[in-house]
C-alpha cells in the first residue's frame, strides 16, 4: 500500500510505501476510492491536537470497499461500499456508552489521529464503525458527507429547531449543513471572513437568505447560531446574534481561546454549547436524510499524492465547498 505520512507534527506529509496490512477480528480491509481533506487534519499535522500516534497517516472521510474481512465480523461482503468516519473505536464498558453517548467515550479511537486513516490506497477499520453506502452517488461527492456532513449534522441537532440559524464560517460543513437546514424550512444568515464576497455568494447561490461578515449583525435576531469556524473570537459576537434563550453551538473539535465577555452577552437563558465527534446512530441518520435532502456537495479532488497541496490550500481557504483526494 502507498501512503501520505505523518511523520512529526508541524511537517509536511511523506509519501510512503508500506507492507499491506491485514485485518484482525471484528476488522475489515478497506481498498479506499476517495478520503475528504477536513480542517481537522490541519490541528493533527500542526499539533493543536494532543496525544496523536506518530508516524500517522490521517483522514477520517473515507469512502471505499471492503477488500477483506476478519473473523467474527457480521453484516459486512468483499466488494461492499462502505465509509469509515471519524469515530474509529469506543470500549462499550464506560458510563458514556452504556448511556447512549459513545462519542464521550472514555477511551476511544480516532480515524487518521489515534488510527491510521484514509490518505492510503488501503486503511484497516473496525467494522462495527464502517457506514454501507449502497452506491449513493460518486465517492468524491461522498466523501465530505462522513466528517464535515456529521459533525454539521450533530451541531444541527444540537441548535434546535429554530427558524433563524446563523452559520459562522462557511467552508465544508457549513456548505453541506445549510443545504439540510434550507430544506428543512429554516432561514440560513451566513457568516464569513470579512470582505469574502467569493463564500458569501456561494452561500447566497445554496440558498442562504442573507450573507455578510462575521464583524456583522445580522438583519434579525438568530434563533440559534453554529461556529464552524475554529476562531474562539467569533463566540461573543454570535452571542450577541442570537435573541433571548438562543443558542450558540461550538462545531470544531478545536477552538482557539475564547476571549472575555460581558456577563451580559449571556443572559437571558442565552446558551453556550459544544459538539464532540459523533456517535453511529448520528451517521445512520444523516446518511439516511442526505439524498432526500438533495446535497449536493462542492468537491475539489485532488490526486493522493498532492495531499499537502490539498492541505495548503485548504488552510489559504482557495476554494469552496471541500476537497478530496481522489486513491
Amino acid at each position: 500500500m502507498n501512503a501520505m505520512v505523518l511523520n512529526k507534527t508541524g511537517t509536511a506529509l511523506q509519501w510512503t510505501q508500506l507492507p499491506d496490512r491485514e485485518p484482525g477480528p471484528g476488522e475489515i480491509r478497506v481498498k479506499i476510492a476517495a478520503c475528504g481533506v477536513c480542517r481537522t487534519d490541519l490541528h493533527v499535522l500542526d499539533g493543536d491536537l494532543p496525544a496523536a500516534k506518530l508516524p500517522v497517516i490521517p483522514g477520517h472521510e473515507i469512502v471505499g470497499r471492503v477488500d477483506k474481512i476478519g473473523a467474527g465480523v457480521e453484516g459486512l461482503q468483499v466488494g461492499e461500499r462502505v465509509g469509515v468516519p471519524w469515530l474509529a473505536h469506543t470500549c462499550g464498558v464506560c458510563p458514556y456508552c452504556k448511556g447512549g453517548r459513545e462519542n464521550l467515550c472514555d477511551d476511544p479511537l480516532f480515524t487518521g489521529y489515534t488510527r491510521d486513516g484514509g490518505f492510503a490506497t488501503a486503511t484497516i477499520a473496525d467494522a462495527r464503525f464502517a457506514f454501507p453506502l449502497g452506491e449513493m452517488g460518486s465517492d468524491v461527492a461522498v466523501a465530505p458527507l462522513l466528517c464535515a456532513g456529521l459533525i454539521g449534522w450533530r451541531s444541527l441537532v444540537k441548535a434546535g429547531e429554530g427558524k433563524r440559524l446563523g452559520l459562522y464560517g462557511f467552508g465544508a460543513a457549513a456548505h453541506i449543513i445549510a443545504q439540510v437546514a434550507v430544506w428543512q424550512g429554516r432561514e440560513v444568515f451566513a457568516f464569513t471572513r470579512p470582505g469574502d464576497t467569493q463564500k458569501q455568494e456561494f452561500a447566497r447561490r445554496l440558498g442562504a437568505r442573507w450573507a455578510g461578515g462575521s464583524d456583522e449583525m445580522p438583519p434579525e435576531p438568530l434563533d440559534a447560531a453554529i461556529i464552524f469556524a475554529t476562531v474562539g473570537a467569533l463566540v461573543p459576537p454570535a452571542l450577541k446574534a442570537v435573541r433571548k434563550g438562543g443558542r450558540v453551538v461550538c462545531g470544531g473539535i478545536y477552538m482557539s481561546d475564547i476571549p472575555g465577555f460581558p456577563y451580559r452577552v449571556l443572559w437571558e437563558e442565552r446558551e453556550l454549547v459544544s459538539v464532540a465527534n459523533l456517535t453511529r446512530q448520528d451517521g445512520i441518520d444523516f446518511l439516511a436524510l442526505a439524498p432526500k435532502a438533495g446535497i449536493k456537495t462542492e468537491t475539489h479532488p485532488y490526486p493522493l499524492a498532492k495531499a499537502n497541496e490539498a492541505l495548503a490550500d485548504l488552510r489559504a481557504g482557495r476554494f469552496d465547498g471541500a476537497a478530496v483526494l481522489v486513491i
